[in-house]
């Protein structure tokens, strides 16, 4: 759910989608065909509702499975179990999806509501999501080498730290989700900038209405600069982290002295 049929989804022809869940389906496609799999998720998402199970089981390559999860116990075939590193073929649906959040990826993406990743050092009681209680992995587990948030908190803090430190790559679900949130910031301040003309009645609502829209392209353009250049930003303060580690001391000592 959420956006694994989001424009992310929809837009690279590089993915290769192994698995997924949501709160119905588990979906998992051994050796993916990237242009096949694309043009079925566009298909998909171009219906006026959707679920794992409308996916064209055709498309799917050998040993792809779509199975509920409300199944009290699921055989797979071995080129499934094997591209999840799941050990086994029969397993519980929580067995299978804690596999996918542990499955050895270049990306583990989180697109839906839940928090499935917490700190070694961290309980479920910690996380408060217990809904996902049985499903969760520690940061330890996780194989991905990046997790992408394309949710809220799909990963604790403690955990992002964590798979950091453990070699892993990733930003905050702020940082991820900062495009929706950009572009939301400037929708407002366009219409804030065209309500003074709206006032004098020099310019009609659905003439505001026609210039929004005209608009789309730029401002879709604007905003994934904006975060194209944040998270260039992020990347090279982390890369120059340890020489700007005496500047930073000094920062906090001078603070510090200030009683701040």
């Amino acid at each position: 759910s959420g956006d694994v049929f989001g424009n992310g989804m929809l837009l690279s022809p590089a993915i290769r989608l192994i698995a997924a869940f949501d709160h119905r389906d588990i979906f998992i496609d051994p050796d993916p065909d990237m242009a096949a799999s694309l043009a079925e998720r566009q298909r998909m998402f171009a219906l006026p509702r959707s679920s794992w199970q409308d996916y064209d089981k055709s498309k799917l390559s050998e040993g792809g499975v779509i199975v509920s999860r409300n199944q009290k116990s699921i055989t797979l075939p071995q080129a499934a179990a094997a591209a999840i590193g799941l050990a086994k073929t029969t397993a519980t649906p929580v067995e299978i999806m804690s596999a996918i959040l542990k499955a050895p990826v270049d990306l583990l993406w989180f697109g839906g509501i839940g928090t499935y990743v917490r700190a070694s050092g961290e309980s479920n009681q910690d996380v408060g999501d217990r809904a996902n209680d049985a499903i969760r992995v520690t940061a330890l587990d996780v194989r991905a080498k990046v997790i992408g948030e394309g949710a809220n908190l799909g990963v604790t803090q403690r955990a992002r730290i964590e798979f950091g430190m453990n070699g892993g790559r990733c930003n905050s679900d702020a940082i991820d989700n900062s495009g929706g949130v950009n572009c939301s910031d400037v929708e407002v301040n366009i219409k804030i900038a065209l309500a003074s003309a709206m006032r004098k009645g020099s310019l009609t609502r659905p003439a505001r209405n026609k210039l929004l829209a005209e608009m789309t392209d730029e401002v879709s353009a604007l905003v994934l600069f904006n975060n194209y250049q944040q998270t260039l930003a992020l990347s090279l303060a982390r890369k120059r982290g340890l020489a700007d580690i005496a500047h930073q001391a000094r920062f906090m000592t001078a603070l510090e002295a200030r009683g701040l």
